[in-house]
């Protein structure tokens, strides 16, 4: 074989798997943007039901087209700690049944036809108006480019089968005894882990076999090593996660291994029963998709009641560090990435949890200023969460950048904007409340007292703000965007409120309860209520797509 032949059969199969590879990304972004909200209510439906996560696993895989996506995605949301193990466990199992999808869509006899889909897809995705029609367009044009990608390397590959060279070299790792299977399912393994992608190294099992270059039981025996390979995605994922991410990504390992063990032994009385109940009067093409999805649900219905021990073998294989663990949103940034419409969602959730803590910080806050004495531990606390807050903002400033580089539907930029909006109202809330204590040290320090009145006003204007906040994070919690009427009309008693507190505590100045220093430190304390509450109503005005 000359050298000139033998490199335009590899750059013709590169081409191929580099328009396949970018045809399942637009695929997998294009029916991200299309069915979002769809993938939202999934994922928040997984529970400790097996069944349940199992589906939601197969279900995102199916929609997304991608075991590797949903893996990853699965082990951020562990790391994050809005998942529990035995939840992604769940998932991940589902995940197995969803990405056989591709392979069908790969067996049908609709290659010819991926130049004309690519084309006609180009042509609605740049000139249609509507946006959700453009995300559909985006989809067909991904699934052309998988089509056209296959064809390309089908027809890289074809002269192949009549080389000597390339005979003798298949003929070396076909799965005739164990050692040629066990050769089969490294090889298979080795290629799915350079690529990362599953769905690749199928496609080209089924392009060689079409094309007569290997035989169908190499090929499925290729197929059973690729499930051990595309493990490698997550498992590199975990790298720096916590604990819990890193033992979901080591289920997805040792599922994909436990099945492909369970298979060696008794695989040629599976090949006998694949072609019995899948006969070789069919496709090549569909006759591996099958035996691909048959071993998925096999394997999972036979490990799916194990869940509970399966989850504790895990638990021992990774034990628990030594060290506390604190799940950061800094962690998620590479790992959310491919699923900005769940990426989003985690984000959100860092915002809701600024909330709960700010209801943290006045319940500390009151104390302080209640306690006529020193505390410096609750102080330190004070101080300490502002710090934190400083950092979450920064978090999720980079999270959602780094996310809006990417392939976003209008509703997520719009989405992404409101958060980033919300946290910094929320930053500079904890800002306020940290200037308010630092005017309790100076008022302390300086060795003055409130008078008991004027105490007991501040101490129910801080209640009342509280209350204000509490409605606000109450409607942040459940998206609410109905919320503008109770802030607006709350908000103006608040206001009211602190009026005629400060309008008390002037009276006491003439009547000089109260020294000119103590006046000065209680109004920048009312004004710093005051801050609060029109920053809490920023957010509510956020909520309401005002501002």
């Amino acid at each position: 074989m000359s050298t000139g032949f033998f490199i335009q059969i590899i750059l013709t199969v590169i081409g191929g798997l580099g328009l396949f590879l970018l045809g399942m990304k637009q695929m997998s972004e294009g029916m991200q943007a299309v069915a979002g909200e769809r993938l939202r209510r999934m994922i928040s439906a997984v529970t400790d039901n097996r069944l349940i996560a199992a589906g939601v696993g197969a279900s995102v895989t199916g929609i997304i087209q991608s075991s590797s996506v949903t893996t990853v995605m699965v082990v951020g949301m562990v790391n994050a700690g809005i998942m529990t193990l035995k939840q992604a466990v769940g998932v991940i199992m589902g995940t197995n049944i969803g990405t056989t999808i591709t392979a069908w869509l790969i067996a049908l006899r609709i290659a010819d036809y991926g130049l004309p889909i690519l084309g006609i897809a180009a042509l609605v995705y740049l000139f249609a108006k509507n946006e959700r029609l453009q995300y559909t367009a985006m989809f067909f044009l991904g699934l052309g480019m998988v089509f056209f990608g296959l064809e390309m390397m089908k027809t890289g590959l074809q002269p192949l089968r009549d080389l000597p060279e390339f005979i003798a070299l298949m003929s070396s790792f076909a799965p005739d005894n164990f050692g040629g299977l066990i050769k089969c399912v490294l090889v298979g393994s080795l290629l799915t882990a350079i690529i990362q992608s599953s769905s690749a190294t199928v496609a080209i099992t089924i392009t060689l076999a079409q094309t007569g270059a290997i035989t169908y039981e190499t090929a499925v025996a290729l197929v059973l090593g690729e499930n051990i390979g595309t493990t490698i995605t997550a498992f590199l994922s975990s790298i720096g996660a916590n604990t819990s991410a890193k033992r979901a990504a080591r289920a997805h390992m040792l599922f994909n291994v436990i099945g492909v063990s369970i298979m060696l032994p008794v695989f040629y009385q599976y090949i006998w029963f694949l072609k019995k109940v899948y006969p070789e009067t069919l496709s090549i093409a569909s006759r591996i998709a099958f035996s691909h999805s048959f071993f998925n649900i096999f394997i999972i219905i036979l490990l799916l009641p194990l869940i509970k021990p399966f989850t504790r073998l895990v638990e021992l294989i990774v034990p628990s560090s030594k060290k506390r663990e604190k799940s950061h949103l800094t962690y998620l940034d590479v790992r959310l990435f491919d699923t900005p419409v769940l990426a989003i969602q985690q984000s959100y959730q860092e915002i809701i949890l600024m909330g709960e803590w700010i209801q943290k910080m006045m319940k500390w806050l009151r104390e302080s200023i209640a306690d006529p004495n020193s505390n410096k531990i609750l102080e330190n606390k004070l101080f300490h969460r502002e710090k934190i807050f400083d950092l979450i903002q920064k978090e999720i400033m980079e999270f959602i950048g780094k996310m809006m580089t990417g392939t976003l539907s209008h509703n997520v930029t719009t989405e992404a904007r409101n958060q980033l909006r919300m946290a910094d109202e929320y930053e500079t809330i904890s800002d306020y409340i940290v200037t308010i204590l630092k005017l309790k040290c100076r008022q302390r320090n300086n060795e003055l007292q409130f008078s008991e009145s004027g105490l007991k006003e501040m101490l129910l204007l801080h209640d009342t703000v509280t209350e204000y906040l509490e409605m606000i994070h109450h409607a942040v919690k459940n998206k609410a965007p109905d919320v503008m009427s109770k802030a607006m009309s709350r908000g103006e008693a608040v206001t009211h409120k602190m009026k005629d507190i400060r309008s008390n505590h002037l009276s006491r100045l003439e009547n000089n309860v109260t020294s000119p220093l103590l006046s000065l430190i209680y109004m920048d304390m009312l004004s710093s209520y005051r801050r609060i509450k029109d920053h809490a109503f920023n957010i509510a005005e956020v909520l309401a797509g005002e501002k």
